[in-house]
């Protein structure tokens, strides 16, 4: 295997750039850009030197250089960082002195894909070390770092080696049918539903996960000058969106990130519902449409002086079955009103069922409780980030194809058929749950799984 190289660390200015390097080569190629040798150096050693080009020996920097001999490191084999200054310029030079003294750019996620490869760790913890690079939030962090840990992958094993206590009783009684009996009924159907029961309770959690993993995509729409682009810079704490009088002026979608409660939260500004000639801004009131269907929670926004329009009704008519949140906003103009939603604004009564904030966006009013209700509603669809959690949409699925087999194999079991063909239903939820910690995976799902990591990493 060829030794690879990337720099580790964000490009950019800093205090430190570290550029990696693994590979059968990779102390010998950092003799090659480092004085003095460093290969010489114990594992877990770092030494201070110079950082030199490899042919004509100029020096690029002062330096420290740290060694970790295989198979104790992060991908198994041996594995250098030099510590650079972090300019941009310094640490370019030093990646390039090293792919000049012989090795190859990395691709991206390959440090991760030979710790993997290496056994190292297992598909749902190299995965889990992209979730961490990317947690927005610190629940989002506890959740990958569980998972990295082997939380998850301990929960699958578990599964699996019920279902091949199945595969094997059963197995052994169609090789020896002579001497060994066909295991007991009760036995295997127990095994197998609570094997099945496992599976459907890990599965479950992705509701969870998924919030943690990708956000809580949070929906502002409503009728044209209502306040919605307000409503998200009074979110964000400063101004993202811009706000005019004039209805129409946001026509595509914005989305921001931001936090409620530890919960990585994606809030989309809309373009105002109506009826419109203009190409443009009807391209923007689909694309509202589009993201309502996939949000997680609306926040239909009305005027709160002039209270529920028919087209609201309509609105809220169309959002039936979806977690939504009427904020009455503009209360700051709609003078004297009433602190509780239910009695209204200025005598208007806002008459529906859903849960309703009274806000200004102007003056900030009500914004904290607006984002209570939203933090409430991620409660009760999935918040609670302890326990193993499931956020990867491929792993869901794995485990919704192992739930389906073992069905498959209880109804096989229950119709009294031949036990060779149960084997084969408990043998594909075994394939499927080896999709999650990657015992089953092709090489194609690999490449297009560290695709996604960063180079460097």
């Amino acid at each position: 295997m060829d030794t690879i190289a990337a720099i580790a660390t964000p490009i950019g200015s800093g205090a430190i750039g570290v550029v990696r390097i693994s590979g059968p080569m990779a102390l010998d190629i950092a003799a090659r850009v480092f004085d003095p040798d460093p290969r010489e150096l114990p594992s877990n050693t770092a030494r201070h030197g110079r950082l030199v080009a490899p042919d004509a020996q100029d020096e690029l920097d002062d330096a420290v250089i740290t060694v970790f001999r295989a198979p104790a490191s992060y991908t198994g084999e041996d594995v250098v960082e030099i510590s650079c200054h972090g300019g941009l310029s310094t640490v370019k030079a030093a990646l390039q002195a090293v792919l000049d003294a012989g090795a190859r750019l990395a691709n991206p996620g390959e440090f991760t894909q030979r710790a993997f490869l290496a056994g190292k760790i297992d598909l749902a913890q190299a995965e889990a070390v992209n979730d961490l690079i990317r947690a927005r939030t610190d629940d989002a962090r506890k959740v990958a770092l569980r998972q990295l840990e082997g939380e998850l992958s301990a929960r699958v094993a578990a599964i699996n080696s019920r279902v091949l206590g199945a595969i094997a009783a059963i197995e052994a009684a169609i090789d020896f049918p002579d001497d060994v009996a066909e295991p007991d009924f009760e036995w295997l159907q127990s095994e197998i539903a609570a094997a099945r029961k496992d599976v459907d309770a890990l599965a479950a959690s992705f509701g969870r996960g998924r919030i943690y993993r990708e956000g809580l995509r949070v929906v502002i729409t409503g009728r044209v000058n209502v306040g919605k682009s307000s409503l998200l810079n009074a979110l964000l704490r400063h101004a993202r969106a811009i706000v005019t009088p004039i209805p129409g002026t946001t026509r595509d979608l914005i989305e921001e990130s931001l936090e409620i409660e530890g919960i990585p939260i994606v809030a989309i500004d809309t373009a105002g519902l109506r009826e419109t000639d203009d190409p443009v801004e009807s391209i923007g009131v689909e694309l509202t449409r589009r993201s309502i269907d996939s949000a997680d929670v609306v926040c239909l926004v009305i005027d709160a002086a002039q209270g529920l329009h028919d087209e609201d009704r309509a609105l809220i008519e169309q959002m039936s079955g979806r977690p939504v949140v009427l904020v009455a906003n503009k209360v700051d103009l709609a003078a004297p009103y009433s602190p509780s939603a239910a009695e209204g604004v200025g005598g208007r009564s806002f008459e529906s069922d859903l849960p309703t904030v009274l806000t200004s966006a102007l003056t900030g009013e009500g914004i904290e409780e607006l984002e209570c209700k939203i933090a409430g509603i991620a409660g009760a669809t999935g918040a609670g980030s302890e326990g193993a959690l499931v956020s990867n949409v491929r792993h869901q699925q794995a485990l919704k194809s192992a739930s389906e087999s073992l069905a498959c194999a209880l109804e096989t079991l229950a119709a009294g058929a031949p036990i060779d063909l149960l084997s084969g239903d408990l043998s594909a939820a075994r394939n499927a749950l080896g999709l999650v910690t990657g015992e089953t995976a092709t090489e194609d799902l690999l490449d297009r799984i560290f695709a996604e990591f960063c180079i460097g990493k």
